[in-house]
C-alpha cells in the first residue's frame, strides 16, 4: 500500500487546523471507548457501506473498516443515487458496539460488533418502513433503552419533527408508542434533523442541526424527562467564520475531561467535510466553538490547540488515497457505485484486474465504477492503465462522478483502441425518474503498441467561487481536467468540466472496465494510482 500526504490537520506544533478531514465523511457520529475514538459516516448507495474511522487524538484519522459489505436490499445491485444508507450513529454499551443507520425507503437498521476492527453482524431492520431517518440509540442508567430519530419529508410528507420511542435493551427492536418530542415547524428550528442523544447532570440532551445543510446551525434540546417536554437553544452558528452550516455531529470527551464536537461543513463539489470544535458548558448548556462578543453560542474555529488525550500518542495520518494494489484485499479508500459482483475484480501480482462487465446503462449508472472520495481542495491523480487485454467491444477508463460527470474511456474496435471523452448530466431521485444526457467525442486513435502503458491524469483546481442564490454565501468552484498520455511527461487533454456534487455526496473519481458483449473475457490492469496535493 502506498502512502500520500494529501491533507493532514495536525500542524505538528501542538495545534490542529480545520477541517480535520477534507473529504466527504458526511453526517459524522463518533464515540470514545477508553483511549480509542471511532467515527461512522453516511455512504448512501456506495458499497461497502458505512465507513468506520479510528483515531487516538480526534485529529488524525484512518479508515479501518466498513460496517456493511453490501447495502441490505437487492435493488442496490443497481446504482440508486441519493438512496441507501443515510446518517448513522455509533454507540458502545456493555461490551458491544452498535451502529444504527437509516435507509429512508426501507427502515431503521442495527448492526453490532464486539471488535470494531472485525466483522460486524448482518444488519437487522428494527423499524421497517419508509420515512424515519437519522436514528440514535441511547441507554439510560436504569437499563432501559430509547431511540430518537428525525423524518424525511420526501418519504413521509412532513419534516422538522423528532420522535422518541423505547427500544429493546439489546437494541434489536422497538417497544411502546412513538412520541413526537419536538416540532421545528412550531418555532424557528425548521429542518431540524440528525438527532444525537446524551445525558449529563440529570439532563437528557438531544443535539440536532437545524436551518438546512448549507446555511444552518447547531441546536441542542434538553429535558429532565426522556419524552420531554424539551426546551431548546442554538449553541453554534457560522457567525463571522468561513464555515457555513456548521452542524450535525457528535459530542465526545477525552480522558482528561475535555469536551469536543465533530461536525460537517458542506463545501459543494467536495461534499461534506469534517471539523473538530472545542466545547464548553454554561449553566448546563453547551457552547460549541468559541463565543465572541458576549454571545451565548459559539462560532467554528479554524486553528486551535489539539485535544488533551492524556498519555496517549498519535502519529500524523490521514485516510489512504494512492494505491499500488499490492495488498491482499482492495484498499479501504475504494467503494463501488452499487453492491459489487464477485467476478468484477481480482488482485494479482501485476496489480488490480478489472474484468469487463456488460454495460447495459449509461456511464453514470454503471454499478462497477470503482471510486474514492476527493481528499483535498485541489489535487491531481495519475492512474497507470494496461489496456492490452481488452477484447473488441470492451472499454476502460477514468471517471469523475457527480451530478455532472466526465470521463475518458478507451474503446477497442477492430483491433484498434480509440479514446473518447464523455460528459453527462444526471437527474435522479425516488420521485423523479432517472434521466441522463450524455455527449461523446472521439479523440485521436492510439498508436499501435502503446496500449500496454497508458497514463490518465485527473486534476482538480479551485478557480473561484460559486454563488448559489442571494441567501447563501459562495462555495468553491472546482475545475476538473482529464488528460492522457503514454508517459508522465507528455499529456493530451481529453476534456474538462465544472464539478458538481452528487445526490447528498461529494464528487468521486475512479476507474472502470465494461463491455458491449455479455460474454467478454477482456479486462483492464490498473498498476498504480498516485495522488498528489497541488
Amino acid at each position: 500500500m502506498m502512502t500520500s500526504n494529501i491533507w493532514n490537520a495536525d500542524l505538528g506544533n501542538g495545534n490542529y487546523r480545520n477541517p480535520i478531514l477534507y473529504a466527504d465523511y458526511s453526517d459524522p457520529d463518533a464515540i470514545r471507548v477508553g483511549e480509542d475514538y471511532f467515527m461512522v459516516a453516511s455512504s448512501f448507495s456506495n458499497a461497502p457501506g458505512l465507513p468506520l474511522l479510528h483515531s487516538k487524538d480526534l485529529v488524525n484519522w484512518k479508515v479501518v473498516n466498513y460496517v456493511i459489505d453490501r447495502i441490505p436490499d437487492d435493488r442496490y445491485n443497481a446504482a440508486i443515487h441519493g438512496c441507501g444508507v443515510w446518517a448513522p450513529s455509533i454507540r458502545y454499551h456493555q461490551g458491544t458496539y452498535y451502529v444504527c443507520f437509516p435507509m429512508p425507503d426501507e427502515g431503521i437498521y442495527m448492526s453490532t460488533a464486539t471488535d470494531p476492527f472485525g466483522k460486524w453482524s448482518e444488519p437487522v431492520n428494527i423499524r421497517p418502513g419508509a420515512g424515519w431517518i437519522d436514528p440514535c440509540p441511547f441507554w439510560d442508567e436504569d437499563g432501559r433503552a430509547y431511540l430518537v430519530a428525525g423524518v424525511a419529508k420526501s418519504r413521509i410528507g412532513y419534516k422538522s419533527v423528532l420522535h422518541m420511542v423505547e427500544m429493546q435493551p439489546d437494541g434489536m427492536g422497538l417497544i411502546g408508542e412513538e412520541v413526537k418530542i419536538f416540532d421545528g415547524n412550531e418555532n424557528d428550528q425548521v429542518t431540524i434533523e440528525g438527532p444525537k442523544m446524551y445525558k449529563r447532570n440529570g439532563w437528557y440532551y438531544v443535539f440536532a442541526p437545524a436551518g438546512g445543510v448549507k446555511t444552518g446551525w447547531q441546536t441542542v434540546l434538553r429535558s429532565r424527562n426522556v419524552f420531554g417536554p424539551y426546551e431548546y437553544k442554538v449553541v453554534m452558528r457560522q457567525g463571522d467564520s468561513i464555515v457555513n452550516g456548521p452542524h450535525q455531529g457528535a459530542w465526545v470527551d477525552t480522558v482528561t475531561g475535555e469536551d469536543w464536537f465533530l461536525h460537517f461543513q458542506d463545501v459543494y463539489a467536495a461534499g461534506r467535510i469534517t471539523h473538530l470544535q472545542p466545547m464548553s458548558w454554561h449553566e448546563d448548556w453547551p457552547v460549541i466553538g468559541t463565543a465572541k462578543g458576549g454571545n451565548d453560542y459559539g462560532e467554528p474555529v479554524i486553528e486551535y490547540k489539539k485535544p488533551n488525550v492524556g498519555k496517549c500518542s498519535a502519529e500524523p495520518c490521514e485516510p489512504d488515497t494512492s494505491d499500488d494494489f499490492a495488498s491482499s484485499g482492495l484498499g479501504l479508500q475504494w467503494q463501488w457505485n452499487a453492491n459489487p459482483g464477485e467476478s468484477w475484480y481480482e488482485l494479482t501480482e501485476n496489480g488490480l484486474k478489472l474484468n469487463a462487465v456488460y454495460k447495459d446503462t449509461v456511464y453514470g449508472d454503471m454499478p462497477n465504477l470503482l471510486l474514492q472520495k476527493w481528499p483535498a481542495p485541489a489535487f491531481r491523480c495519475v492512474t497507470r492503465l494496461d489496456l492490452s487485454h481488452l477484447e473488441d467491444g470492451d472499454e476502460a477508463g477514468v471517471i469523475s462522478m457527480g451530478t455532472s460527470y466526465g470521463l475518458i474511456t478507451f474503446k477497442k474496435e477492430g483491433g484498434k483502441i480509440t479514446p473518447h471523452y464523455v460528459s453527462g448530466v444526471q437527474k435522479y431521485g425516488k420521485i423523479v425518474p432517472d434521466f441522463t444526457e450524455e455527449t461523446e467525442t472521439a479523440l485521436a486513435a492510439m498508436e499501435p503498441g502503446t496500449e500496454k502503458e497508458i497514463y490518465v491524469k485527473y486534476t482538480v483546481k479551485q478557480t473561484g467561487t460559486r454563488d448559489l442564490n442571494e441567501n447563501e454565501k459562495g462555495f468553491p468552484l472546482e475545475l476538473v481536467t482529464i488528460e492522457y498520455g503514454t508517459d508522465e511527461s507528455h499529456w493530451h487533454k481529453a476534456g474538462e468540466m465544472t464539478a458538481m456534487p452528487g445526490r447528498w455526496v461529494g464528487v468521486k473519481n475512479g476507474i472502470f472496465c465494461v463491455s458491449a458483449k455479455r460474454d467478454s473475457k477482456g479486462y483492464l490492469m490498473a498498476g498504480q494510482v498516485v495522488y498528489e496535493r497541488i
